[in-house]
């Protein structure tokens, strides 16, 4: 390659470079980042398997931080459940989807205890994961990353509560 051909190519790579990322817009886009925040997505360890699931804290909407999946959304013991066995099936399992992990090993992230992560066999015989003895759910009333509508419904025949790091009941 020619001088002018490899110049060519430095200015190029400089002027996208200076793209990517100036500070003069960026204050603004951060002042707007951290007002609209939500619940971090926990990002997988490089060599994590495919399919692994992930258990981290993230913020939710009033509660501060709580047990989330890996796409930051809140998860959710049910009193229901007695010993440990899940017992949300059928209309209660769409409304409370199961936090399921076909691999059976899911992993901590982000602060979470890797000692209190655990899994129990559904009636279907697919795998939900625990976290301190509580079999865990999302929401469906949770549309995105960081909200909590479900904290403290009734429904089902019990009452559904997000989870702080140590296992107990968020506010």
């Amino acid at each position: 390659m020619t001088r002018r051909g490899v110049a060519a190519i430095l200015i190029l790579a400089s002027v996208l470079a200076g793209c990517g990322g100036g500070s003069g817009s960026s204050s603004t886009t951060s002042t707007a980042a951290k007002t609209t925040a939500t619940a971090p997505v926990a990002e997988p360890p490089p060599n994590a398997e495919e399919g692994t699931v992930f258990v981290s804290l993230g913020s939710a909407a009033g509660l501060g931080e709580v047990l989330v999946d890996s796409e930051g959304h809140t998860l959710y013991a049910f009193s229901g459940d007695g010993g440990g066995k899940p017992t949300c099936e059928g209309a209660c399992a769409k409304a409370w989807p199961p936090l399921l992990d076909e691999t059976g090993e899911p992993q901590p992230s982000n602060g979470t205890g890797a000692a209190r992560l655990g899994t129990v066999e559904r009636a279907d015989g697919s795998t939900q994961v625990t976290y301190a003895g509580h079999p865990l759910y999302t929401f469906a009333g949770d549309q995105r990353p960081g909200q909590a509508n479900g904290n403290g419904q009734s429904a089902f025949g019990g009452t559904w509560t997000a989870l702080k790091g140590n296992g107990t009941p968020a506010g």
